[in-house]
C-alpha cells in the first residue's frame, strides 16, 4: 500500500466540478494534470482549506479536514499560487513580516539566501518587492513558505513565467529540497517536460482512470 498524505472520496465542489478519487503520495512528487476548467486549481484551495466541498470528503493523513484548525492545516501544507501576495516592501522585510505574522524568530540573512538561491532570486535584500515580475515575485514567495519547512508545498503553475532552462532549474532544487525534508510536492502544470522530468504520481483531473 502507498503511503498516502492526502485522499478524497467523492469530492465535488458547488455540485458542477465532480473528482474521481484521488491519492497524494507522501514524500512524492504529485502532478495534476488536465484540461483547462476541470478544478486542478480549485482542488488545491480544497487541500489546504480555502474552498469548501459541496460534496464528498478529505483526508489529511487519515484524518478528516473538517476536524482540522484551517490556521494549523495551512502551517503545514502551503500553496503558491500563479497570484501571490507579497507585502509592498523590501524582501527582507517580507521575510520578516510573514515570520512575525507567524510569531517566528525572524531568520538569518544567511537562512533567507540559501531559499532565495534555490529559487533563483539573485536580488539584493533590499530590492523592492513592487517592482518585480510576476514570476520573480512568486520566486520569492516560494522561498519564503519553502523557509517554513511545510509538510506539503503546492506549487501552481510555477514555471509558468520562467524559460525552459530556468523552469527545470527551479524545479529541480525544490524537488532535491524536499526530498532531503521529506516534504511532499503537489505540482499543477501544463509543461509536459517538466512532468515527464520530475512526476513519481500524476493525477489526471477530469478523465476517466486512476493515479498513474
Amino acid at each position: 500500500m502507498p503511503n498516502v498524505i492526502l485522499e478524497t472520496k467523492k469530492l465535488s465542489f458547488l455540485n458542477n466540478i465532480h473528482y474521481q478519487d484521488i491519492q497524494i503520495l507522501k514524500d512524492k512528487v504529485n502532478f495534476i494534470v488536465g484540461s483547462s476548467g476541470a478544478g486542478k486549481s480549485t482542488l488545491l484551495r480544497l487541500f489546504n482549506g480555502m474552498l469548501t466541498p459541496s460534496g464528498g470528503e478529505i483526508f489529511y493523513n487519515g484524518q478528516r479536514l473538517t476536524q482540522i484548525d484551517t490556521i494549523e492545516l495551512r502551517k503545514e501544507i502551503s500553496l503558491i499560487s500563479q497570484s501571490v501576495y507579497l507585502f509592498d516592501s523590501s524582501i527582507r522585510d517580507n521575510f520578516r513580516q510573514f515570520y512575525e505574522y507567524r510569531g517566528m524568530e525572524v531568520p538569518s540573512e544567511e537562512y533567507m539566501s540559501k531559499f532565495l538561491r534555490m529559487c533563483q532570486i539573485q536580488f539584493p535584500f533590499d530590492k523592492d518587492c513592487t517592482t518585480m515580475s510576476g514570476g520573480e515575485r512568486q520566486r520569492v514567495y516560494t522561498a519564503i513558505f519553502l523557509s517554513f519547512l511545510p509538510k506539503v508545498i503546492m506549487l501552481d503553475e510555477p514555471t509558468s513565467a520562467l524559460d525552459k532552462e530556468n523552469s527545470k532549474k527551479v524545479i529541480q532544487n525544490i524537488v532535491d529540497f524536499c526530498k532531503e525534508k521529506e516534504i511532499s510536492i503537489i505540482i499543477v502544470s501544463h509543461d509536459n517536460q517538466i512532468v515527464d522530468t520530475f512526476a513519481e504520481n500524476i493525477i489526471r483531473i477530469g478523465e476517466e482512470g486512476d493515479n498513474e
